[in-house]
């Protein structure tokens, strides 16, 4: 249950860095590309009976597609663009994307079957669910195109230099505009597919956006944010916490007692488990 959920809070947070990493800014309609990947995907499969490799796909497409026109339409055309300006913008369209995903898919949740149609998996003593583990598998796909992307390719690197510092990064040739839609594109797709795989588990409505979009981005800050590896470690340790918390304690208290120990390293650390300061980030780059 613990893995289960921090591989999402992980994916979540990954989405949020995509962006940071490019532009320097938080994106909090993260949440709802996740719940539009969900629902989208329970469309395809539930009530169109597509396949579920080609449902999964066209998904991913249709959020992608969503994360592209929301910076075309909404950051791209602001034109003295200040942090938190484009803060709010995100704020807004989250609450947009919520409306909307209200009225087309209603307020109830929705089901979806799980990728595989087999019994639970024995595994000394503990008993593991199949979604568990195509969830873990396509974690660790995601994690390392991430850092494949944003190490060895051109465009990664351009999107790197566009976080650091966007007047150099233009002054030297790269498009920053272009490198923004594409994290915005590439961080939507992301979390589609953090929706596509949990929906199976805990099924999905339209307002479950805020709340993982707040586990994810808790899970970004708390591993460092533009860190990916960190990103992941803690999303695991924030899943694996509310998990215990939920055994040992209450399953009232689970999303409590994560977001405290998440404060309180916080307070010890405010960069993060992971993070380093600017100073470190400028040199390394």
């Amino acid at each position: 249950m613990g893995i289960q959920r921090g591989s999402i809070y992980a994916l979540v947070a990954i989405g949020f860095n995509m962006i940071y990493n490019s532009t320097g800014i938080i994106n909090f309609a993260q949440g709802e590309f996740v719940v539009l990947g969900g629902l989208m995907m329970v469309t395809l499969t539930m009530n169109l009976s597509l396949s579920m490799p080609f449902a999964f796909l066209l998904s991913v497409l249709f959020v992608t597609i969503v994360g592209f026109l929301m910076e075309r339409l909404t950051i791209n055309p602001v034109r003295e663009p200040t942090v938190l300006r484009l803060i709010i913008i995100t704020i807004a369209v989250s609450i947009l994307l919520k409306g909307l995903a209200m009225c087309i898919w209603g307020k109830g949740s929705l089901y979806m079957r799980q990728f595989t149609q087999t019994g639970p998996i024995e595994f000394f003593g503990a008993t593991i669910m199949p979604q568990t583990l195509w969830i873990i598998g396509i974690l660790a796909a995601v994690v390392s195109a991430y850092i494949l992307f944003f190490n060895f390719t051109l465009t990664g690197k351009c999107m790197r230099a566009c976080s650091i510092n966007r007047d150099s990064a233009r002054l030297c040739g790269i498009n920053d505009r272009l490198m923004v839609m594409l994290s915005f594109a590439l961080s939507a797709g992301i979390g589609a597919v953090a929706g596509i795989i949990i929906t199976p588990i805990i099924q999905m409505d339209y307002g479950r956006g805020a709340l993982l979009g707040l586990k994810g981005f808790g899970a970004a800050v708390l591993g460092g944010l533009g860190n990916s590896g960190g990103a992941v470690v803690a999303g695991l340790l924030i899943g694996i916490l509310e998990a215990m918390s939920g055994g040992y304690i209450s399953s009232h208290y689970m999303d409590a007692i994560a977001l405290i120990v998440m404060l309180f390293v916080l307070f010890v650390r405010p960069g993060g488990i992971f993070g380093k300061s600017e100073e470190i980030r400028l040199k390394e780059f």
